[in-house]
């Protein structure tokens, strides 16, 4: 007895003669399935179960049921099993837009402007498809097959495409914008966003870069040590990037520990109100230590940190277990505590409020103040403000042109102007040249005015000022067709304001 007792207290987790008692929550699920009066699908209580209690956490706190992991992880891991086809679904045919050169559906003979008719044994056209179950269709496990009906013009073929690694780029673009300026576009940190921003890099710096401006404007973030060493590159010695820190996670610093491709030099970083989590990591970082300068709008404020553990029935749970904190100990975290609505709301009302319209309008938490080593001011608590405030276009903020775009009508019509403008688009040997001498005809409006009409925007309606951001908008679209990201970017960057802001800075 002497020797139990003993062992009892020094047992670590469990006493040595404890016996586990049921919780509230499991008892009432065994007494549901025991008990109740119908049948119940148990998985859907506990799922419900689950995700009503990660709402009494955090907003970022989250459930990833087990038919959503694998996507779930393929957006970090920057690459999924697939087909290599980007594709929309139009007047309920899912068209292929562009098939990506080398990949499995190229491969395959698959062509742009391919329509789908049947995916294996599953009907897709005329019945109304969801996108997740065209993902779900199309990709799968590495180097299986996949039986594709499709109609070509008035030709029906079958196709058979063995799938293959895809790689989804962190990078939208990267060029030589002006002569010695260079321009990045990260859109995430996935695991191998470092790698391709390094390539990048020396590409850049292998022609002529001197200064540099880094877009992380709608970048949600990602995988935190990313962040860490892309920040790297552009602080000296070891100076501290981040540190996390939870009520269970002692302090982790992440520190500088190789020499940085570009240390000096001018450096602009801009960010707007969707840049949040790894994105804010490194704009606070680059802030802090006096190293870049911020353009654009208060970033997202999402100063927290998660990490997945994978549930016995393949589901997952993403739980905030730290928060991250900028050099000079900044968090940037918003406050959560009225509930996850409204702290999404927190975001459209900048727009409601006038925010975004009016650098008077920044809400600063201006109790939590700290000083840079050159001695600027900066705040905490809810988000990175910048340095030089740029507005949103109003252009962007009318309720037609958010229409178009979240509606997908002006991919459509590029995709259909690249369809009926081969030989013409062929003609463009590179975006530059495209940009300068490309302009559409007033038949072309006239088309897109047509296709308008079916998401009931009546587009005689609006401004000459939202007209030309429309066509400019298409403009991109179209390159997009041709270059993809790169050609969508370096045509919307000649009428971007923040991208103007910046060239105005460097060249200074």
């Amino acid at each position: 007895m002497m020797i139990g007792y003993r062992m009892r207290d020094g047992m670590p987790g469990k006493p040595f003669f404890s016996v586990d008692k049921t919780q509230p929550l499991q008892e009432l699920i065994d007494l549901v399935k025991a008990r109740y009066v119908d049948e119940v699908k148990l998985s859907d209580l506990t799922d419900t179960a689950i995700t009503a209690i990660l709402g009494k956490l955090d907003p970022h706190s989250v459930y990833i049921e087990a038919s959503d992991v694998q996507e779930s992880n393929d957006d970090i891991a920057g690459n999924f099993f697939g087909i290599g086809v980007e594709y929309d679904v139009i007047d309920d045919t899912i068209n292929i837009l562009h098939v990506i050169a080398d990949g499995p559906g190229f491969k395959a003979g698959m062509q742009a402007g391919d329509k789908f008719l049947k995916v294996n044994d599953s009907a897709v056209a005329g019945v109304k498809v969801k996108y997740d179950k065209i993902r779900k269709l199309l990709r799968g496990r590495n180097a299986t097959e996949v039986s594709i009906d499709i109609l070509r013009g008035t030709e029906r073929k079958k196709i058979s495409v063995k799938r293959g690694i895809i790689a989804v780029s962190s990078v939208d673009a990267a060029y030589m914008i002006e002569p010695g300026i260079g321009y990045i576009r990260l859109n995430k940190f996935s695991q191998v966003t470092y790698r391709e921003f390094m390539q990048s890099l020396d590409k850049l710096k292998s022609e002529g870069l001197q200064k540099l401006i880094m877009d992380v404007r709608g970048n949600g973030g990602g995988v935190l040590d990313q962040a860490v060493e892309v920040a790297d590159e552009f602080l000296e010695g070891d100076k501290l990037i981040t540190y996390t820190q939870g009520s269970h996670f002692p302090r982790k610093e992440f520190r500088c520990k190789r020499p940085g491709l570009f240390e000096q030099g001018k450096l602009v970083l801009l960010c707007d109100e969707g840049s949040a989590s790894a994105s804010e990591i490194l704009a606070g970082a680059l802030q802090d230590w006096d190293r870049a300068t911020i353009i654009g709008r208060r970033s997202f404020g999402k100063g927290l940190v998660q990490e997945q553990y994978d549930l016995g029935d393949g589901s997952a749970v993403r739980l905030t277990v730290a928060r991250y904190y900028t050099p000079l100990e900044r968090s940037i975290q918003r406050p959560y505590n009225k509930g996850g609505k409204a702290y999404y709301d927190e975001i459209m009302n900048r727009f409601k409020d006038g925010e975004v319209l009016c650098i008077d309008s920044v809400k600063n938490d201006t109790t939590k103040k700290y000083k840079t080593p050159s001695g600027k001011l900066l705040y905490g608590g809810g988000g990175i403000s910048p340095d030089i405030f740029v507005p949103v276009d109003s252009n962007q903020c009318s309720m037609a042109y958010s229409k178009l775009y979240l509606s997908g009508t002006i991919t459509m019509f590029a995709y259909q102007y690249f369809m009926q403008n081969k030989s013409i688009l062929n003609s463009y040997k590179t975006i530059d040249d495209f940009s300068n001498r490309l302009v559409l005809a007033p038949a072309d409006w006239q088309q897109f005015e047509t296709l308008s009409l079916k998401d009931s925007v009546n587009l005689q309606m609006i401004s000459q000022k939202e007209k030309e951001e429309l066509q400019l908008r298409l403009k991109a679209a179209i390159a997009r067709q041709l270059w993809r990201n790169d050609g969508l970017y370096k045509v919307l960057n000649t009428k971007d304001d923040m991208i103007s802001r910046a060239l105005e800075f460097l060249k200074k």
